[in-house]
């Protein structure tokens, strides 16, 4: 039946269109492809219903004629050209367009959740609530997956910010100074652990090391240990500092890992607990407590409340008040304690960091047990700090909750918090701060410089007294003729050293 149904269908329409003369091509092609459907079906099989059976069936072939006079025409020679002309028009604008789009920088644009932000808001939604500024920091920095630190290299003209090792290598070998007159003063011990927190590259080790490499009796004695958590800034520290990974025997001794810089051992730790006591140590923090993580308080009607950061309604971090006190309000109180009255009152913002405490508590029982000192080299104040915490991406200060993970975050260090820490430990003294300028200088930096330039290029000349300015100068260099966006800018005021020693030892150079 449904055959027979076909047929004459398409019947039908060939009879229309052959004697019809008021058919109008529209119809016509409506009619057409129609027909043409029709015909199209008719050479598949198709499938009806019988009593719930499924029953295939070949419809036998039509022939059907169609009329093709009104159907539309090929454009002629000059309508041609016109579409070709507009057609390559259309494709020099659209490559103009493309060619534009990619110079532009689109770096502004919204993009989507980073795999951290993902795991801030998760862990918020989790606790049904915000979490501390200093969890926040330590997320963004040191995630185990997602960290600022731990996936990347972040140090030099490359990275986000430029430490003082990668300025110039006096630096290092000043540090180096530093070191064996402490070690001096400690009566030559056959061993030390020689101790960097945070060594980044391993570049202030390294020139370390290289500078010291003559005093055979110096670096005979040492052992290095370098607490770091990145992987991949300990295979740039391995590499830097020139390493050579003894044969494993397979005797079940550890295998050691060399520095051919001056023939040290160099052995690597998460924290600082890892490396083993007994022995005297000589402890090097630069640039490593501005990066522990701070709580921020905010003075409130009732009183000081910590500052916590949440997601909005849109989605976005924004910053809150904790409603009740937290647990770091133990240390905001120790804090308080520890300064006058008048220069609590004056403030309506505190920052506390609980982990520089606990940090320096730990240096100091370590050097009152074992012996040695501690250098303390950052940016700071010899006193409570207000709100300091910075966010820095490619050497620019941005929006602290802005992309969180992809810039480099930091908080002034209270010097004042770490020498009352280190004081509450018996056999220890605290000497400084002092500033960087003062402490470079009296080991001796001028005259470093002054042996340098003698033996250099002109280009290396340049680059000499650049990087000197920036270690000791204060403010713009005077002598610069470059760039203005590249005038170097000095260090010497800005940076503060400390120094934590046994009471064996004496006043250590340069505090006297």
């Amino acid at each position: 039946m449904l055959t027979r149904h076909l047929l004459k269908q398409a019947s039908t329409c060939r009879h229309f269109l052959l004697n019809s003369k008021t058919s109008s091509p529209l119809l016509t092609k409506s009619l057409l492809f129609s027909s043409s459907s029709s015909s199209s079906e008719s050479q598949s099989p198709t499938t009806t219903f019988v009593d719930d059976k499924v029953t295939d069936q070949y419809p036998t072939r039509t022939s059907i004629s169609i009329d093709r006079s009104d159907l539309y025409n090929l454009p002629g020679p000059t309508s041609l050209l016109i579409l070709v002309f507009f057609f390559f028009l259309w494709c020099f604008f659209g490559f103009v367009w493309l060619l534009l789009y990619s110079i532009v920088d689109h770096s502004h644009e919204p993009t989507s959740e980073s795999e951290l932000v993902k795991h801030l808001k998760g862990i918020i939604k989790f606790r049904g609530g915000p979490i501390s500024v200093a969890e926040y920091m330590e997320e963004v920095l040191t995630n185990p997956k997602f960290g600022f630190y731990i996936s990347r290299d972040v140090f030099g003209a490359e990275g986000d910010f430029i430490t003082s090792p990668e300025v110039s290598q006096m630096f290092g070998e000043m540090v180096g100074v530093w070191a064996m007159c402490l070690w001096e003063q400690m009566g030559r011990p056959k061993q030390v652990n020689l101790v960097e927190l945070g060594p980044g590259r391993g570049t202030l080790m390294a020139d370390l090391l290289r500078g010291a490499s003559k005093f055979k009796s110096f670096t005979e004695s040492l052992h290095v240990h370098l607490i770091e958590c990145s992987p991949m800034l300990q295979k740039l520290q391995h590499h830097n500092l020139k390493c050579l990974d003894e044969d494993d025997n397979g005797d079940g001794v550890e295998k050691r890992t060399i520095s051919t810089l001056a023939g040290t051992l160099v052995s690597w730790h998460a924290l600082l607990e890892q490396v083993p006591s007994g022995l005297p140590s000589i402890i090097i923090a630069h640039e490593f407590y501005d990066a522990l993580p701070v709580h921020q308080f905010q003075r409130a009607s009732r009183g000081w409340c910590e500052k916590m950061v949440d997601v909005s309604e849109d989605s976005m971090f924004r910053f809150v008040l904790s409603p009740q006190p937290s647990p770091a309000t133990l240390y905001l109180m120790k804090r308080c304690e520890w300064a006058a009255p008048e220069e609590i009152e004056k403030l309506s913002h505190i920052e506390v960091c609980p982990k520089a405490m606990d940090l320096t508590h730990a240096i100091a029982d370590r050097i009152s047990c074992d012996g040695g000192g501690a250098l303390i080299i950052d940016y700071g104040l010899n006193g409570v700090v207000s709100d300091s915490l910075q966010a820095i991406r490619k050497h620019k200060f941005i929006n602290i909750l802005d992309d969180p993970g992809s810039a480099d975050l930091s908080a002034y260090v209270d010097f004042a918090s770490i020498r009352h820490s280190a004081e509450e430990v018996s056999d220890i003294s605290v000497h400084g701060p002092i500033t960087q300028s003062q402490f470079l200088g009296a080991l001796g930096i001028n005259f470093r410089v002054e042996s340098l330039l003698q033996n250099c290029t002109d280009e290396q000349a340049d680059s000499l007294r650049t990087g000197y300015w920036r270690l000791v100068g204060e403010g713009e260099a005077p002598f610069w003729e470059g760039p203005d966006e590249q005038v170097p800018i000095g260090m010497g005021t800005r940076y503060l050293a400390m120094a934590i020693v046994n009471t064996k030892q004496g006043v250590p150079v340069p505090f006297q």
